[in-house]
Parts: C-alpha cells; structure tokens; sequence
C-alpha cells in the first residue's frame, strides 16, 4: 500500500486535513490511526456531555468513526475535517439520546442565563453604604513570583478547578485553553451559538480565575 504524504511541522491546517482525507481515501491505515489518537479522547468527552452512560458514549464513538470512514468520499472540505468528524458525534449523540427516551438538555450545550460569573458574596450588599462594589476586590498577579504561578501546586489546583466546573464550561475551556481550538472549531464541535461560546468560557475562566486566586491567597 502506498504510504500517506509526509506532513511536516511546516505543513498547513488545510495541508493536513487534505493529506489524511487522501489517505484516509485510499484505505490507509496510518492516516486513520492518526485522527484517533489526535480525537478519539477529546470525542468520548463531548458525547458524555449528551449521554451520561460512558458504554454508551463509548458506542456513540465507534459509530462515529464508522461513518467518517464511510462517508470520506463525501467530504467537501466546506470546515476543517476536526470539525466535520465532531458534527457526525454530536448529531449521534442527540439522536442516541433522543431514541433512548432522554431528551438532550439545552443546559448541556448552553449557559444558564441566570448563572453568575462571580460569587454574588464578593460584592458589598445591597443595605451596605456601597451596594455592589466589590467586598474583597480581585487580586493583581504583578507581583506574584513567575515560579509561584506556574508551580506543580498551582497547576494541580487549576487542573482540579477545571474539574470541577458545569459538563459544558469544562470542555469549552478544555477544548479553548488546552487543547488550543479556535472558537469556530468549538462551535462547530458541539453546534452551539458563538454567543453561548463565549459566555461558557467566560465564565468557566472566572471560577478557574478564582480558583488559583484562592490557592495564591492561601499560599501567602
């Protein structure tokens, strides 16, 4: 079988997703390995933002990767091919879950409009002499030791902020922040609105803000 076109660290977004789509074309078992190890995590986590049931999501998944092999030849190339393989996941998913009785919730994909951004108890009451201003006002990080910031204890807090955040914020700010998406990749993903994009990372920047504000207040 003929090998896949090399890609080099020089090559483009578009290089790529053209080299594996040829390969993948062509039967190749490299090209489809690759799309794998670069997705197949990152999809197991967006399908469990619809099915809870991680054997189901698990078989959501496998689906997935059937019909991207199956439908390789119909690819136009209109979005990036990470893009086109998250829409066939997530409409999966919807349809899993909408043919298992469990209807998709909206709060899954999008933001509570009543959530706030920050812990309501930050603020000075509304009887106080200065309703609304902050209570505790937010830390400056200037002069914060750089090795302080970025110490396995702080990383391992801000880790475990991430954790801790709604299904939703937790894999925008995953997919944005350490996975480096752009926000059209995220919305094509998990077919939400740019508007809900960014409310949900705002939002889950502010609680993993706050997180390592705590840990640095604790620290000093």
């Amino acid at each position: 079988m003929k090998p896949p076109r090399l890609l080099t660290h020089r090559s483009s977004p578009e290089e790529e997703d053209a080299a594996l789509v040829e390969g993948l074309r062509r039967g190749d078992r490299d090209a489809f390995e690759t799309l794998i190890d670069r997705h197949h995590a990152t999809m197991v986590r967006v399908a469990r933002l619809f099915l809870r049931d991680r054997q189901v999501a698990d078989e959501v998944v496998q689906e997935t990767w059937l019909a991207v092999l199956e439908g390789i030849d119909r690819f136009e190339g209109r979005s990036s091919l990470k893009t086109w393989i998250f829409r066939i996941l997530t409409n999966r998913a919807k349809t899993r879950a909408t043919r298992e009785g469990r209807s998709v919730p909206f709060s899954a994909v999008a933001p509570s409009g009543d959530e706030p951004t920050v812990d309501p108890d930050r603020f000075l009451p509304p009887d106080s002499s200065a309703p609304g201003r902050w209570a505790s006002p937010p830390r400056g990080w200037e002069t914060v030791p750089e090795e302080r910031l970025l110490s396995q204890e702080a990383l391992g807090r801000i880790g475990q902020a991430i954790e801790d955040l709604p299904d939703a914020q937790r894999e925008v700010i995953r997919l944005r922040d350490v996975e480096g998406w752009s926000a059209e990749e995220v919305v094509g993903a998990l077919g939400i609105t740019d508007g809900n994009q960014r409310v949900l990372l705002h939002r889950a920047r502010a609680k993993v803000r706050q997180a390592l504000a705590d840990y640095l207040e604790e620290a000093a």
